[in-house]
């Protein structure tokens, strides 16, 4: 889904001072989506690997992407993001306005909207949501954070409208009142909202859950009956009658189960299997699975070894540095990833371009230089039992981790760290068990991924006040005066260039902080999958990754086949590069 989470995005509007103004002015509903087919038909299913099983389907309790995607799937938000331009168009919300101080949001609300059970979505649903959502007793983590900058909301013009005022003049607070997603109050008042995992007899959006087996899969059934189902930029999305997303603890598995034809699509994130796959897998050399590098405008994210500062040894800056010097990037991105990757010199690495150059220090494996942070930082090799201590305690601690793909990776890693004496352990949990820890900072180092918006907010990740609580994005508890001056200045900076610059100066305390060790990325999507199904030309949506909503069944692709898979015979070859520019040109 392209709409809500991922990309938080402005409107930079001209607001009259002696009036409000109505939006949207020119609406895209009446216009097809530019990368949705024409071919596309409705029907059929597909079967996708989503990750391991959820502790809760309930995106405001778990605010993870397996809970994200499929929430996303079922209820809708008052705004909508137009899959090219990124400008707020109608969803739940038939109109808006903003005042001249750019403090008060009115939204008026879709007469045509309904809930899956007939019931007109109303402004008492928005009100309720609001309520569930910044109630001090809901574990609703960093979704309090947007809205606890807006006032409760208002019902105004008759019960027509909902009315936002914001406490404090933010970019961001038009995206926080109609960004969010709307649950129903007549199905969920009254309940523990805490409790509410994994039913939802409601729904608003295209899918509703149709079975859930736990830890094994939930299937969605598509809604004929959605309400915005007949909207002429919706046609060519969501095609399938069902999308059905396997539950795996490890990823290998279920790339074993992709390969036995029992996922239809796969992601690789690993650069040994991209690399090697047509030698390992007929299915690929024959073209039976469709193997294809897809280059749209998704914002690079972030992976590192995030270090936990709250406590010893990781709350000393040098520490962390030295800590960065021992891993050998370079060397792990020649032998174990073909030199696929890149390696990361930015927390936002898509700030920067041949006119904004990163000027952040580029950080290089030197022992010598880690040795010698450990000493300046109390640290010392006794030379009796060969291992780093400081005050008689040796240098310990915990890797958690929670996929064994990432072994490899950490045996390299941990060659180094006993050359200088260092301990480390490498604790293995599941999802589930994993993701409480990281809840409540119960870690000492752990391998993190993070997604990107196209507009950068520091504040859910970097804020002081963000450091030690629970479930927050500030996993590393860092805490910095300089940092959050930065992102109070950007608050009420409504010029995305403007905010940008001052995301770079973050950047620069980041990169001389080591909050995490840097490791690498790439700038396009790795997708296999059977060669069944009817794509768009550009694959994917243009800031979207992995993103089958304008996929469709084929029912002669798929018959043409298992022909080829009956007598062992190639099918024809797709290309094996897409170019998003490109494609949306043809």
């Amino acid at each position: 889904m392209f709409f809500r989470k991922a990309i938080i995005f402005y409107c930079l509007i001209a607001i009259l001072a002696v009036a409000q103004e109505f939006y949207p002015v020119n609406s895209c509903i009446n216009e097809p989506d530019p990368i949705a087919s024409p071919n596309a038909v409705k029907g059929g299913s597909i079967t996708e690997y989503i990750g391991p099983s959820p502790k809760s389907l309930n995106y405001y309790l778990a605010s993870d992407t397996i809970s994200s995607q499929i929430f996303d799937a079922m209820y809708e938000s008052l705004l909508n993001l137009n899959s090219q331009t990124l400008e707020y168009d109608r969803c739940l919300a038939i109109k808006w306005s903003l005042s001249a101080d750019k403090m008060d949001f009115t939204f008026w609300l879709d007469p045509e909207a309904r809930w899956s059970d007939g019931k007109p979505i109303t402004v008492e649903d928005v009100v309720w949501t609001y309520q569930a959502i910044t109630n001090p007793a809901n574990l609703t983590g960093p979704h309090k954070l947007s809205l606890d900058r807006l006032e409760p909301p208002v019902i105004v013009d008759h019960g027509k409208a909902i009315r936002f005022h914001a406490k404090k003049l933010h970019w961001q607070n038009l995206g926080a009142a109609g960004g969010f997603a709307i649950l129903p109050k007549h199905i969920f008042a009254g309940k523990d909202f805490t409790k509410i995992n994994f039913k939802f007899p409601v729904v608003s959006g295209p899918y509703r859950i149709k079975e859930l087996q736990d830890g094994q899969f939930i299937t969605m059934a598509r809604r004929p009956d959605w309400w915005r189902a007949k909207w002429p930029n919706q046609q060519g999305l969501y095609n399938f009658d069902e999308i059905k997303y396997r539950f795996f603890e490890d990823r290998e598995n279920a790339f074993s189960a992709f390969k036995k034809g029992e996922i239809d699509v796969f992601p690789i994130y690993t650069a040994s299997h991209w690399h090697q796959i047509e030698n390992k897998i007929e299915a690929v050399r024959k073209n039976w699975i469709v193997k294809q590098a897809i280059y749209n405008h998704r914002p690079v994210g972030l992976q590192g070894f995030a270090m936990n500062m709250r406590h010893a040894p990781f709350n000393d800056v040098k520490v962390r540095e030295a800590m960065a010097c021992l891993l050998d990037r370079d060397m792990l991105n020649r032998t174990m990833m073909h030199n696929q990757y890149f390696l990361h010199k930015s927390y936002w690495e898509d700030l920067y371009s041949a006119d904004t150059p990163c000027t952040n220090p580029v950080l290089s494996f030197n022992p010598t230089k880690a040795k010698k942070l450990l000493q300046e930082a109390g640290w010392k090799m006794n030379p009796n039992t060969g291992r780093m201590e400081k005050n008689g305690e040796p240098f310990v601690f915990s890797f958690l981790s929670r996929n064994s793909s990432t072994e490899k990776y950490l045996v390299a890693f941990n060659e180094n760290l006993k050359k200088c004496g260092i301990q480390m352990n490498i604790q293995n949990k599941d999802w589930a068990a994993w993701s409480k820890d990281m809840d409540s900072f119960s870690f000492d180092m752990t391998w993190l991924s993070w997604g990107a918006g196209l507009f950068k907010d520091p504040e859910y990740s970097w804020s002081s006040a963000q450091a030690n609580t629970p479930g927050s994005q500030n996993v590393c508890g860092f805490i910095d005066q300089k940092v959050d001056a930065y992102i109070e200045q950007q608050k009420s900076i409504f010029d995305v260039h403007k905010r940008h610059a001052i995301c770079r100066q973050i950047d620069a305390i980041l990169t001389r902080q080591f909050p995490y060790i840097l490791l690498w990325n790439i700038n396009y999507t790795r997708m296999l999958y059977w060669n069944k199904f009817g794509t768009p030309k550009t694959i994917i949506g243009k800031y979207s990754s992995e993103s089958i909503d304008y996929w469709w069944a084929d029912e002669d692709a798929e018959a043409d086949l298992l022909d080829a898979m009956d007598h062992q015979e190639p099918l024809p070859a797709l290309p094996n590069k897409i170019i998003y520019d490109n494609a949306i040109k043809k």
